[in-house]
């Protein structure tokens, strides 16, 4: 493992011992039933929980050396001691992989037990959202575009809040790959133009929304992050009537402009040609 990501995953680990299940990424999930547990499970469950978090890391990666992985590393390098859990934890793990990064586990090979990571976007959001050891962000970005595209196109502060918390993302806790996930909604993707954040109209205290920005209309659309949407549930777009119905509008508008926008290329191009040409017929 690269030094860097080591030594990240190293000193989250210490800071780890000290929180809560609940705190954890999947620790959201063990804590929706609200049952208080027995000491024992406690602490079988936060065991668990800590292997899925450390197993995310290291299929992230191997996914950046394009590395295939192997259930018997999984259970070498990561799982050891819990091996009877070893469908629990690849379970979650690839929930998590799903919601956050956009990414699928596959076994390729049965016989074998090699799986591989397959991004559930296109190649180009896979580009445009990545930092420089190729780990995508697509993932989390289709999320919150879809929390704003549900909620009527506008969502509250709290209520993009509400989903990622689902996510075992936290406001004012660093995530080990995405660090200060507060800085990374309201600075780095509003600088980038892919979300707005602005505070709403006379609210006292002031509270505050997102809106998708002008280059995510630019490179996605609501069709497709409901696509990616249905894909994390297991789903069709369809499913979803009211959202689908508006994404299909949303693409019938799309493609009227790109007809309109071609029509006032051409003619431009028209335009510009009998001019050139006259100029030449009349020195």
């Amino acid at each position: 493992m690269p030094r860097g990501l080591k030594s990240k995953l190293c000193a989250h680990e210490k800071c780890h011992q000290a929180q809560q299940a609940t705190e954890h990424p999947m620790g959201a999930q063990a804590a929706a039933g609200g049952r208080a547990q027995p000491a024992t499970d406690y602490e079988q469950t936060n065991r668990i929980d800590k292997t899925v978090f450390t197993l995310v890391c290291y299929l992230l990666y191997k996914y950046q050396l394009k590395e295939q992985i192997t259930k018997v590393d999984m259970l070498k390098n990561i799982i050891q001691m819990h091996k009877s859990h070893f469908h629990e934890v690849l379970k979650k793990a690839a929930e998590y992989l799903e919601m956050v990064f956009g990414l699928d586990i596959k076994e390729v090979d049965p016989n074998r037990h090699i799986y591989v990571l397959i991004n559930k976007l296109d190649l180009s959001y896979d580009a445009m959202m990545s930092d420089d050891r190729g780990i995508p962000k697509t993932g989390l970005l289709m999320t919150v575009l879809g929390v704003i595209f549900t909620k009527g196109n506008c969502a509250t502060e709290g209520e993009v809040w509400q989903i990622l918390n689902v996510m075992g993302l936290y406001e004012g806790r660093m995530h080990i790959i995405f660090g200060d996930l507060r800085k990374l909604l309201t600075k780095d993707l509003v600088e980038q133009k892919y979300l707005e954040y602005r505070q709403v109209a006379n609210s006292d205290p002031p509270c505050y929304e997102f809106l998708w920005g002008p280059r995510a209309y630019a490179e996605t659309s609501k069709m497709k992050v409901l696509e990616f949407l249905a894909k994390v549930h297991d789903t069709i777009p369809s499913a979803f009537p009211t959202w689908y119905e508006e994404a299909l509008r949303d693409e019938e508008e799309r493609a009227q402009a790109r007809v309109a926008a071609r029509a006032r290329i051409s003619a431009m191009a028209s335009a510009r040609s009998r001019a050139t040409s006259h100029s030449f017929s009349h020195p």
